[in-house]
């Protein structure tokens, strides 16, 4: 009987990996998580993470969750050791003990995304953002991210064929900043459809390139199909950028 559980707060570089989630002949996340720290703690440890990430897309806030039958007595020494162990792209942040019914998944109440473009060459960052050199309207691009707020149902920005049993989900907030030569879209909801984030900025690009109106941007929601929304977004300009629960996160709070 597991009697302890504990939160990892990480982030990592998801260019060489499909994703969070375990996956049949994949390297993912979670599969070189659960490997150390089976072998640091010399038991088989299966973590639990606050949500899927699609193949390539990084995180700069992650959070996941794992049980053990005895408490864990130098917790310091673990994060120090499974970074150690771990490949470069992925960090242990922390690492700290949490009530037992605490879920590091079902008890997520929003999470925020910020994908990158950048509207010039730049070699720095051509691994996590979008390049894009044609000239982008962000303001027609804002008004575009007012009208999801207004909107439960995103099939239209879905990943066909998931096993959800809805694709409904609430928009708190959504917007296109500018910074020197990056444009940076924030979404913040109650919960994500598989590829969302991706078609959304897709279907955006082709707003700001004045290739679609508002009008079309509702057509595309209202229509409830993802063939009617524009192409996904490559994956390396996405990050998830937090995770909010109830209640505070990284201290002892068992």
């Amino acid at each position: 009987m597991m009697n302890y559980r504990y939160f990892i707060e990480l982030h990592f570089n998801g260019k060489n990996y499909h994703g969070w989630q375990i996956q049949p002949n994949a390297h993912t996340i979670q599969g070189e998580l659960n490997e150390k720290l089976s072998i640091i703690l010399k038991r088989t440890i299966e973590t639990v993470g606050a949500g899927r990430t699609d193949a390539g897309v990084h995180a700069r806030y992650f959070v996941a969750h794992f049980d053990t039958e005895k408490s864990l007595k130098n917790i310091n020494t673990l994060v120090v050791k499974l970074n150690s162990f771990l490949p470069g792209d992925i960090c242990i942040k922390n690492i700290y003990p949490v009530n037992k019914n605490y879920h590091a998944r079902f008890d997520v109440i929003s999470r925020t995304y910020k994908y990158f473009i950048s509207t010039q060459k730049d070699i720095f960052h051509q691994d996590y953002a979008w390049q894009i050199y044609y000239d982008l309207d962000i303001d027609r691009m804002n008004k575009g991210a007012k009208e999801l707020m207004k909107y439960s149902d995103f099939t239209s920005f879905s990943k066909l064929h998931t096993d959800v049993k809805t694709n409904n989900c609430k928009v708190l907030s959504a917007h296109w900043t500018r910074e020197e030569n990056q444009l940076i879209f924030t979404i913040t909801a109650d919960r994500f459809l598989r590829n969302m984030v991706r078609s959304i900025v897709g279907t955006f690009a082709d707003l700001g390139r004045r290739k679609t109106g508002i009008r079309e941007l509702k057509k595309i929601i209202d229509a409830r199909n993802r063939s009617f929304a524009g192409e996904s977004a490559p994956a390396h300009g996405l990050f998830l950028y937090n995770i909010e629960y109830p209640y505070p996160l990284g201290q002892n709070i068992v």
